[in-house]
């Protein structure tokens, strides 16, 4: 499994670097104002592993950044939007939830299963977190510093 995730991690990373180069040309590089205009900003979070990725509104229109939500069903499973799930280059898998408006933290999840179009939870956020299922890899890209 670990042999088939790599090269997707990786064609992903590629085309997130060229969408996230993008980004920061769209957003303007601020010759003009004479200051540097971000179309993110990455913070650390204390005591944790990911970081915060706050968007400007151009680069969220930009990026088309859409979203869903958890869901828990009669039996107490647990599934996303298969669109949401984000893998890391050692086969992680995780999600980008939305604490406020123009605002991702990448959250952890266990994927028990896929179906269609939905990801079975073994474990993640809660039911009716709000998650991102367009713009996944982009926001993975500037949390990782690809392109800046």
């Amino acid at each position: 499994m670990r042999n088939l995730i790599q090269p997707i991690v990786t064609a992903m990373a590629a085309a997130t670097l060229v969408m996230v180069s993008g980004m920061a040309v769209a957003a303007g590089d601020g010759a003009s104002s004479g200051k540097k205009d971000r179309p993110a900003r990455v913070e650390a979070i204390e005591g944790s592993k990911v970081k915060r990725v706050t968007v400007t509104e151009k680069a969220a229109k930009r990026l088309d950044i859409q979203t869903g939500e958890v869901a828990k069903d009669g039996s107490g499973q647990l599934s996303a939007p298969y669109a949401s799930i984000v893998y890391d280059i050692s086969g992680g898998t995780w999600v980008y939830t939305v604490p406020q408006a123009l605002t991702f933290v990448r959250h952890s999840v266990v994927v028990q299963g896929i179906k269609g179009e939905k990801a079975f939870l073994k474990e993640g956020p809660a039911p009716g977190t709000k998650i991102v299922t367009v713009g996944v890899a982009e926001l993975y890209g500037a949390e990782k510093g690809v392109g800046h």
